[in-house]
């Protein structure tokens, strides 16, 4: 028996070029995910991307041995296997807080991993490269332009209304960068309040990939807040009121 069967096969050299292919492609999606520093980075990337890789090999080569006029081999239902359990991966690094959802942008890019595997398993080099490029140019070109088109809330701040030497303002900035904000501060002034206590009534921009009213809520449970509302911006003179 030659001791190297099974250990080179007719295919051998297409599987180590198919698979180094897809390490290299998973490993600048990955980067771009590592240096992001998200949960999923650099090493889920590409071993999602290697595993795809080879489970569609194993789909098209491994089961040469066995065909004949009676057995049909169908790469497909392995291939499908391989999109159906990416799913409950990618699932895995979506995080959902109490007013936003983290970790979309992360399982789709472990998605693409598994794409570009499978692509490259398959010989479809042409199509595993443009789609790395395509991943690439939506992230660091088109993405950061798309943050730039200004949206409603450039034009809204919150009317924080909080009680007067109690640390909230320390409370409420924490919340709102832990959710995803930045922050500005355009106005305060001091009232009293029905109850006599001293109260600090702020308008502040809040900016970020989240709607501005999804940080209402968050912002209304940290203590000593009593009142937060929209406020629409009337330039340096003040802002105005927006409970719509």
């Amino acid at each position: 028996m030659d001791p190297l069967v099974g250990l080179v096969q007719p295919t051998s050299l297409v599987e180590a070029e198919l698979l180094i292919a897809t390490f290299v492609l998973c490993s600048l999606i990955g980067l771009e995910r590592q240096m992001r520093q998200k949960s999923a980075g650099y090493r889920t990337h590409v071993l999602v991307g290697l595993g795809s890789c080879a489970f569609t090999l194993v789909s098209a080569y491994g089961f040469a041995a066995v065909l004949g006029n009676e057995v049909n081999l169908d790469p497909s239902r392995i291939a499908a296997q391989i999109v159906s359990g990416i799913g409950f991966l990618g699932a895995g690094v979506i995080f959902k807080g109490r007013s936003m959802v983290r970790g979309l942008t992360t399982a789709a890019t472990v998605w693409v991993s598994a794409a570009v595997g499978m692509a490259c398993g398959s010989g479809m080099l042409s199509l595993g490269l443009t789609l790395t490029a395509l991943h690439l140019i939506t992230l660091f070109l088109i993405a950061p332009l798309v943050r730039r088109v200004p949206g409603p809330d450039r034009h809204r701040l919150l009317r924080v209304t909080y009680a007067d030497g109690r640390g909230a303002l320390r409370d409420i900035l924490a919340t709102a960068t832990g959710a995803g904000f930045t922050n500005s501060i355009e106005n305060s002034r001091k009232i009293t309040g029905n109850d006599g206590e001293p109260k600090i009534v702020m308008d502040i921009r809040f900016l970020g990939r989240p709607p501005v009213r999804d940080l209402i809520p968050p912002l209304l449970e940290v203590a000593g807040v009593e009142r937060v509302s929209l406020a629409k911006n009337q330039g340096r003179s003040g802002s105005e009121a927006d409970d719509d």
